[in-house]
């Protein structure tokens, strides 16, 4: 009788080196890598050895789409795996950081993946308009900007539901942005299940801590909800990943006179021509100057 093939699925939880796998049938299972080696996160599709009732082992990595992570100096942190889109949660209270937004958009198309941010907290009418007036550089570039109120959960849904049909989508922002809020209005189960991993773990009950994967209730998606940041290191990025994170670049590299060009200080750079006619920012450049800067410390290249 020949052997039956080795069980895949696809890990929807993970905290340290636990993961929660789950099957094509539904079921889950509480999954170890195998050996020291970790790496596998959340959205891979992995191949497993049951063991036991509800237990496994990771043996193999499905081959990837694409992998966001964040890094530092110290460390490398994966969000999730096979992602479509990523969905940046903004504020105007208390203040989002453009230098954050910025390298999470960076982060999502150097990987070849769609950005949308979300406006929320729309009702401070006191402080939106500053919002809105630091988002229209994002806007120009052509990242779809949805405004919400996450007070009124019907006409965020209203909002929300269309993009998320059928794609997989990560949730991503700052502490304090609502990212919380929103994840419960799109899956009512959200914060059941939140409570009670932090309860199994010990941990605080409202704040994510570990990455998760949920199924949209009514429709066919999936939302990946990660912990909030307060720091966004790209220090995993080669200098052609970093520019590929600025697509408003891509016109103009192609008249640079040298072509290992940094676009920094080198005579006949189209980057530098394209921002003194006003077509590339200031700011977007100072970015893409500062992750530059911060990889060629770590010796990168």
């Amino acid at each position: 009788m020949a052997n039956a093939p080795a069980p895949q699925g696809r890990i929807i939880a993970a905290h340290g080196r636990h993961y929660t796998v789950e099957l094509p049938d539904g079921s889950l299972r509480k999954c170890f890598p195998r050996g020291k080696k970790a790496g596998a996160t959340v959205g891979d599709y992995v191949v497993i050895s049951p063991q036991g009732a509800d237990e496994g082992s990771i043996d193999r990595i499905l081959d990837r789409r694409n992998l966001l992570y964040r890094s530092d100096d110290m460390r490398t942190k994966q969000f999730a795996a096979n992602v479509d889109q990523l969905l940046i949660v903004v504020a105007p209270e208390p203040a989002f950081s453009d230098d954050l937004t910025g390298r999470a958009l960076v982060a999502a198309w150097s990987a070849g993946i769609d950005p949308v941010v979300v406006l929320n907290k729309i009702d401070l009418e006191n402080s939106i308009a500053g919002a809105r007036q630091r988002l229209a550089t994002l806007s120009r570039l052509g990242i779809q900007i949805v405004e919400l109120s996450a007070h009124a959960p019907e006409q965020m849904r209203a909002a929300l539901l269309p993009l998320l049909r059928d794609r997989c989508t990560l949730l991503l922002g700052q502490s304090g942005m609502g990212k919380s809020t929103i994840l419960n209005a799109l899956v009512p189960d959200a914060r059941a299940h939140t409570q009670e991993h932090s309860q199994a773990l010990g941990a605080g009950k409202h704040t994510t801590t570990s990455t998760r994967l949920y199924h949209l209730p009514d429709q066919s998606g999936d939302i990946i909800d990660s912990p909030g940041f307060q720091a966004f290191g790209l220090y995993h990025l080669t200098a052609t990943d970093i520019e590929r994170g600025f697509p408003e670049f891509t016109e103009a590299i192609q008249h640079c006179r040298f072509y290992n060009c940094t676009h920094r200080h080198e005579p006949g750079c189209g980057v530098l021509a394209a921002m003194e006619q006003g077509e590339i920012t200031t700011e977007r450049h100072d970015l893409y100057k500062r992750i530059l800067a911060e990889n060629e410390s770590q010796g990168r290249y």
